[in-house]
């Protein structure tokens, strides 16, 4: 009994276990912080925070551990310098063969935890369009609106334009006729945004913004319609067709290109 108690009040067991306990603390505490970082503000995407913060957790654990064992294994006297010389080389080869990776995987946790764009989010990358369908700690997926998906690695989305933080402004320019008169074209555009912003399909700072241009055969005029990023397109589409049956409603006519065929007979 005696050389068991002398056996556990050893000053090299007790270190050790005080070694474990600290880094048992130290590990919680940090996982705990991780935990509150990473769960600031609004995301859209929870649970690729949550894969960031098991990530960070099982890094930070293993390099506390690791720690721990060498205090303890200095504590018996033995030599850590060959372990850490060894694992030194075998890390620099490591870093070498997975360099691309490791970029990647830099790339995936910056994306998310300064929220660069979510799933769902319309974003435009090196020429390329689409909505976000998927994003995962080596790459990220989008949908063009043809339903193409490109595969982008992290390490290559350092220059994106994310359409879905702000509104999307769309600008129509809706050529008519040089015969109409302006103030009753001006009243009939003002007309179909009052009633789609009453509608919901656009917001309510859309306005109408004048004469854009004049044409050979047109006059251009021009409005701006703001609505959600991710409607933008069906925005545009539903408001070019209330725009034509005002016209149709108001009797304003939509310039076209018309051909005379007059069949072989003298002008």
């Amino acid at each position: 009994m005696k050389e068991i108690l002398a056996f556990l009040l050893d000053e090299k067991i007790v270190t050790s276990v005080i070694i474990l306990i600290l880094a048992i603390v130290v590990s919680k505490f940090s996982c705990f912080f991780i935990k509150k970082i990473l769960n600031r503000g609004h995301s859209k995407d929870q649970k690729k925070r949550t894969t960031i913060m098991e990530l960070f957790a099982k890094i930070i654990k293993f390099f506390i551990y690791a720690i721990a064992i060498m205090m303890i294994l200095n504590k018996f006297g033995i030599d850590t310098n060959g372990i850490l010389a060894s694992l030194g080389i075998a890390g620099v080869v490591l870093g070498l063969a997975l360099q691309d990776t490791a970029q990647d995987l830099m790339g995936g946790i910056t994306i998310i935890l300064d929220n660069y764009y979510s799933i769902g989010d319309y974003i435009k990358v090196n020429g390329f369009e689409g909505t976000v369908v998927d994003i995962s700690l080596k790459s990220t997926k989008i949908k063009s609106v043809t339903g193409e998906i490109y595969t982008f690695a992290n390490r290559n989305m350092s220059s994106v334009e994310n359409y879905s933080q702000n509104d999307a402004g769309v600008l129509l320019e809706i050529p008519t006729a040089y015969e109409e008169n302006t103030k009753k074209v001006e009243d009939a555009l003002q007309e179909v945004i009052k009633e789609s912003i009453k509608e919901k399909l656009i917001f309510e700072n859309s306005s109408y913004l004048g004469i854009n241009s004049l044409d050979s055969s047109s006059i251009n005029y021009a409005i701006i319609v703001y609505c959600k990023s991710a409607n933008r397109w069906s925005t545009k589409r539903m408001m070019l067709k209330k725009i034509k049956e005002k016209y149709e409603e108001k009797n304003i006519k939509i310039p076209y290109n018309q051909i005379e065929v007059h069949n072989g007979k003298e002008i």
